[in-house]
């Protein structure tokens, strides 16, 4: 598999975000005489809009010599692994404990997943990643592609010194 990489995952997860933040906003305004509670309300109601808008959708893209792992439309989570870091890549399935967003696995190594139980396992030098992916055969094909073109790489390079 030649080119690049770029798929992006959408998820209906951030309907519910924004339902709950309009709901605290509304509930804010109808509590206006309670200070107190109409701050808290109306900045967990901004708060939950400002994620919502940050899991619309998982984007991983090839960016060179690096896989780009992204949720937005708001980049507040990214992360980037470079190519020649991945040791292993096979497609796999998370856990329901594992379920959605960003944080370690019981399994071990970092879940970043928005939605369903697809993943593609990437074996790091010093950690596992698990990507959510409703595309996993394709983004694990060309993961290995570029390792092996990695490899090969690698190969002629000591055969030039030799």
């Amino acid at each position: 598999m030649n080119g690049t990489y770029n798929h992006t995952q959408r998820s209906p997860l951030c309907l519910l975000l924004y339902a709950l933040g309009f709901m605290f906003l509304i509930l804010s305004w109808v509590l206006r005489n309670e200070p107190v509670i109409e701050g808290m309300f109306l900045f967990i109601g901004v708060l939950m809009l400002f994620l919502a808008a940050s899991f619309h959708h998982l984007k991983v893209e090839d960016e060179g010599d690096q896989l780009g792992i992204r949720f937005g439309p708001i980049p507040l989570f990214r992360r980037t692994v470079f190519y020649s870091e991945i040791e292993s890549v096979a497609v796999g399935r998370t856990t329901i404990l594992d379920g959605w967003g960003i944080h370690l696995s019981l399994r071990g190594g970092w879940v970043w997943n928005l939605w369903g139980r697809d993943c593609v396992v990437l074996k790091l030098h010093k950690s596992i990643l698990h990507v959510g992916t409703d595309d996993p055969v394709h983004l694990a094909d060309f993961v290995k592609s570029r390792l092996e073109g990695l490899n090969r790489n690698e190969h002629n390079s000591e055969r030039q010194q030799s």
